[in-house]
């Protein structure tokens, strides 16, 4: 396929160092999240899937191996009879018996490719079901980042919703105090005191989302819903740079492209086995052994040994061994297609990842500079309003649209934390460690 010179929308120039070349717990520095990841890495029951699915192709390679070699076998029997013979003056009573052992040997001769292409195919599974355990390492590692970082976000909520419970609390003391003194009516107290009980639905809200984020980080970490360590404040995370590397890399390091490349080798080995199948199997066969009979006390033996060359072939088969060849010709065509749909799926990724990534800089930007204006903002109505030179509304107005803006800055804070793990997935951050580091932290 033909690559782009450059990811759309990255601004540095590019260089051979990428994200993707540092390990998972070097890119934050956060100790919970460090141990969390861990933890996942080594208790996650999708992991441990996609390692017995591993073990599972390792030994359909061995089955598909072994075809190519002799197959030696056994046979043994034995038989025992007891025949009544009724005569003149008596009855006469014979033992008979017979026994034997075969030991048999078949050798096909693979002069076709089925066997080769065969191994070839299970092969390419057993490689790409080991792209399949990196992909879903890389996975894991990214939920729980994403997940950590939205549980960061959440408690950051929080803090801002009991803020404002405190300070809509303070206001609706003022205007209650002010209406007991006959100085103001009784719609500011009504008006203050609704935005009051609002919050409190807010923060039971929040509690109720933190516990659920909690729990569905414990499955992740495959153990028991209950509570998560924290580490760092979501004001307190470090943005690391973020280098992309060559946009030929993406397709080297990208597990699922990896995956997908092997079903393509697959399913060009299966078309050889499938072509093989029109052509008759040859082999060798030889066989070795020993029969027995005995009447009475007699005893006669004899051995027995055979050595031939055999060739089966099809002749009609009513169109079976036709369509299954183009039904593999077609999962070619499939895998073709999948493969490159990959590729572009991963290159949609990192653009996505780094928009964001740039995007959010500005909008983090424009709403912390709004934040302060609107701080600002609330100290003047108050005091506007002390001085009796404004209304109740422009007090409670100035204070309604200060904490939604703080809780857009944290959703910001979170959006871009969360835009690096995604750049790095879509990278194939990791591509270089083995399945016993990522599971290790250095």
């Amino acid at each position: 396929m033909t690559t782009p010179e450059s990811f759309r929308f990255q601004e540095s120039p590019v260089e051979a160092n990428s994200i993707a070349d540092v390990a998972w717990w070097g890119v934050f520095d956060d100790k919970a999240l460090q141990g969390l990841i861990a933890e996942g890495l080594k208790n996650n029951y999708d992991l441990q899937v996609a390692v017995a699915r591993i073990e599972q192709a390792r030994d359909l390679v061995a089955v598909a191996q072994s075809e190519g070699k002799p197959q030696i076998g056994y046979q043994t029997f034995a038989q025992g009879a007891n025949a009544i013979t009724p005569g003149v003056n008596s009855i006469t009573s014979v033992n008979y018996g017979a026994f034997g052992g075969l030991l048999n040997a078949a050798w096909e001769m693979d002069i076709w490719g089925r066997i080769k292409h065969s191994t070839e195919a299970a092969q390419a599974n057993l490689l790409g079901q080991e792209d399949v355990r990196r992909g879903v390492m890389l996975t894991l590692v990214s939920d729980m980042a994403a997940g950590y970082f939205r549980l960061r976000e959440l408690d950051r909520e929080l803090v801002i919703a009991e803020e404002s419970t405190n300070t809509f609390k303070k206001t609706f003391d003022l205007f209650n105090d002010r209406y007991q003194a006959g100085k103001d009516s009784e719609l500011p107290v009504t008006r203050t005191k609704a935005v009051y009980d609002s919050s409190l639905a807010d923060i039971a809200a929040l509690k109720r989302q933190i516990a659920q984020q909690e729990n569905a980080l414990s499955v992740l970490a495959g153990r028991s819903p209950g509570p998560i360590e924290r580490g760092r404040l979501l004001t307190e995370q470090v943005m690391p740079q973020t280098p992309v590397g060559a946009t030929t890399d993406l397709l080297k390091r990208r597990p699922d492209i990896l995956a997908a490349e092997q079903v393509m080798v697959s399913a060009n080995a299966e078309i050889g086995v499938a072509e093989a199948n029109f052509y008759p199997r040859v082999g060798l066969s030889t066989l070795l052994g020993a029969e027995g009979a005995g009447i009475g006390n007699g005893l006669n033996g004899f051995g027995i040994w055979s050595l031939a060359l055999s060739a089966a072939g099809p002749i009609f088969t009513g169109g079976r061994l036709e369509a299954t060849y183009h039904q593999r010709q077609a999962f070619w065509d499939e895998s073709v297609a999948q493969y490159r749909k990959t590729v572009q799926v991963a290159f949609q990724e990192t653009s996505d990842a780094l928009v964001a990534q740039k995007t959010l800089v500005n909008r983090r930007q424009a709403l912390e500079i709004q934040i302060t204006s609107l701080r600002r903002s609330v100290d003047i109505a108050l005091l506007r309003y002390d001085a009796g030179r404004a209304g109740y509304f422009e007090v409670l107005e100035a204070e309604q649209q200060l904490y939604p803006a703080e809780y857009q800055l944290a959703q910001t804070q979170q959006d871009q934390l969360i835009a690096v793990v995604n750049l790095y997935k879509a990278l194939g951050g990791g591509w270089s460690m083995t399945p016993e580091q990522w599971s290790k932290p250095q």
